[in-house]
Parts: C-alpha cells; sequence; structure tokens
C-alpha cells in the first residue's frame, strides 16, 4: 500500500511518527497523523485546511488534542455521556494528574526504544486504510495526503470530532478538494 502513497503523504507518516516520539507514546496514533497534517505546508491537505479558516487556528486544535490526551483519549462526547451518567470525568484526570503527575491518563510513555520505531495503533492503521479507500473510491492512483485527512474526518475518535468544531468535516474538505463549483485544490 505505501508504494501508492504520495511524497506528501509519506511525510505526514513519518511525521505522526515524530510526533509520537515527541509525545513519548509507545504508537501512532490518529492524533499523530493530524499533528503531522497540521504541520504539512503546500499539499493538498494544507490547502484544505486553510480554505476552511484552520490556518489560523492550528494553535487550537493542538490545544484541543491535548486536553482529549489529558482525558485519556476520550472525546469530548464521551466525556459528556459520562457527565450524564454521574461520572466526573475532569475530576478523574484532576484526581489522577495530582497522585501521578501531569497527563498520567495518556497512554504509555515509552523509553529505550530506537527513534522512528513506533507501531501504529488500529485506529491509526484504520486511517490508513480508510485513505486508501476513499482514494479508490474517487478513481486516484495514488494516495495523498488530502485522502489522509478525508479518512480522519470520516472515523469516529478525537482528531474527527476536534476537527469538526473547527469546521473542517469530511463533507467540507469533499466540497473544497473537489467540488461545487468553490476552488480547488492543484
Amino acid at each position: 500500500m505505501f508504494e501508492r502513497f504520495t511524497k506528501d503523504a509519506r511525510d505526514v507518516v513519518k511525521g505522526a511518527v515524530v510526533q509520537a516520539e515527541r509525545a513519548g507514546a509507545g504508537h501512532v496514533g490518529t492524533e499523530h497523523l493530524l499533528l503531522a497534517l497540521l504541520d504539512r505546508e503546500g499539499s493538498r491537505a494544507s490547502f484544505a485546511l486553510t480554505a476552511l479558516g484552520l490556518g489560523e487556528r492550528r494553535e487550537a486544535v493542538r490545544e484541543a488534542l491535548e486536553e482529549a490526551r489529558r482525558r485519556g483519549g476520550l472525546t469530548q462526547a464521551e466525556t459528556d455521556a459520562l457527565a450524564g451518567l454521574g461520572i466526573d470525568v475532569p475530576g478523574i484526570v484532576a484526581r489522577v494528574e495530582e497522585a501521578h503527575g501531569p497527563g498520567a491518563l495518556s497512554g504509555s510513555r515509552v523509553r529505550g526504544r530506537w527513534p522512528g520505531h513506533r507501531p501504529f495503533d488500529r485506529a491509526a492503521m484504520d486511517v490508513l486504510v480508510g485513505a486508501l479507500r476513499t482514494a479508490t473510491a474517487r478513481r486516484h492512483r495514488h494516495i495523498g495526503d488530502e485522502h489522509l485527512l478525508l479518512a480522519l474526518t470520516a472515523r469516529p475518535g478525537v482528531p474527527a470530532e476536534v476537527l469538526a468544531d473547527h469546521g473542517v468535516t469530511y463533507a467540507s474538505v469533499t466540497r473544497v478538494l473537489y467540488g461545487d463549483g468553490e476552488a480547488k485544490a492543484g
């Protein structure tokens, strides 16, 4: 599959590994793919994100991803649902961080791995497969970073929720990239 990735898409995958490494994560997750996409310039995905007004709000997206990481990867919708059951997620996070330090719920931190080696978790692999399916459905021969962005917006989870909160959805990205007489990415 990776032989079908464009240079931009490969750079996003490599960037996701770097993001996971910086975070000390034991695996590459969907949030790392989104962070790597946010770092891109001059690509189809970066064009779409900028056209949808995310260019100047990228830091807000990073902060929202950090907040979700602190909640142990729960989406805001999941946090709200638990609140409806009387479970105070922010209170639990505060107590755990008080006892174990900031970011204690963020997942395993790995020491001693060699640089650049992080396995992709199931959700991130699903995004890569989703990018392949998106490209195939559009009859594109190659998988670009725009297909990774579309796959992230289509898969339920923290990245899709954070992007949607900032006006970036599957429909809006599709509209900007492919249709309805609006500007199209070159």
